[in-house]
């Protein structure tokens, strides 16, 4: 797509600035060509699929599909997304259901080629609810080309707030933070987690981030994040370690080159004697 994202900051402010113009750049960017044409023929479409062979089998429908659900890079990956969709979202020993990345298991639902005699697709506002997910995700890409952590504040202010708002346990909800890629992340950066943090117990996992989150907000809830202020807490706080981390990795890095040309410059040194 041509249109590109204007980010003309970096950090929290230049979050700040893309908030401001999310939406006039968004319906920009819905406007291209190839968005148009992508929309199009999903419309025209999805509602004649009638089982997972068949989605997986037309590239074009399968790459907006998986793109809606963040899946972009499983395209080439036909047979495994074919048994995810071919999964039973009531089966808790199923595909699905099995794998710790939860998208796997909202892109099955959505669909409920296993669960349904008239899987979802061909209900009436289904194309809408996907494209619109898609533009979603497509502008996030496109975003992410330039700025992965604009990319990542984007979608956690929509999957964060549609985590809390769900009538699930908040046991379930850490978990199910802890199993999305782009929310782990998220938490683990804010909370400046070292690499080893994933290879602890899972409930070991949770425990941390509850006691962390309470720090920052005052409630270790996944619920309070309905509340935009919380939501914005969070992603204060992931920009500005971010940006520490960064400022701490090129430090160590002019060091390194400090001391190699410090290095170059005693050897020769040496050799011109």
């Amino acid at each position: 797509m041509s249109f590109q994202p204007i980010l003309p900051m970096d950090g929290y402010v230049g979050w700040r600035f893309l908030q401001r113009t999310l939406d006039s750049q968004q319906r920009s960017f819905a406007k291209t060509p190839a968005a148009q044409r992508d929309e199009t023929y999903f419309r025209e479409t999805i509602g004649t699929i009638t089982s997972a062979k068949a989605l997986v089998q037309d590239r074009r429908l399968l790459r907006v599909t998986l793109t809606a659900f963040g899946l972009q890079d499983d395209l080439p990956n036909r047979a495994y997304v074919q048994k995810v969709l071919e999964s039973s979202v009531y089966d808790d020993r199923s595909f699905a259901n099995r794998l710790a990345d939860k998208r796997y298991l909202a892109l099955a639902k959505a669909f409920s080629f296993a669960d349904r005699a008239v899987p979802r697709n061909q209900l009436s506002g289904f194309a809408d609810t996907i494209l619109t997910q898609y533009r979603d995700r497509s502008f996030e890409i496109a975003v992410g080309d330039q700025n992965d952590s604009m990319r990542m504040a984007l979608a956690l202010g929509r999957d964060l707030g549609a985590l809390a708002a769900q009538d699930s346990s908040e046991a379930t909800r850490w978990y199910t933070v802890l199993g999305t890629p782009n929310l782990r992340q998220v938490f683990e950066t804010a909370y400046h987690l070292p690499s080893s943090f994933g290879t602890l117990d899972i409930d070991q996992q949770v425990e941390i981030l509850k006691t962390r989150t309470e720090r920052l907000t005052g409630s270790n809830t996944i619920a309070q994040f309905t509340d935009p202020e919380a939501v914005d807490a969070l992603t204060r706080r992931f920009f500005l370690i971010g940006q520490v981390a960064q400022i701490q990795a090129s430090g160590m890095q002019n060091t390194a080159l400090t001391l190699l040309q410090t290095g170059q410059a005693s050897l020769k040194a040496m050799l011109g004697r």
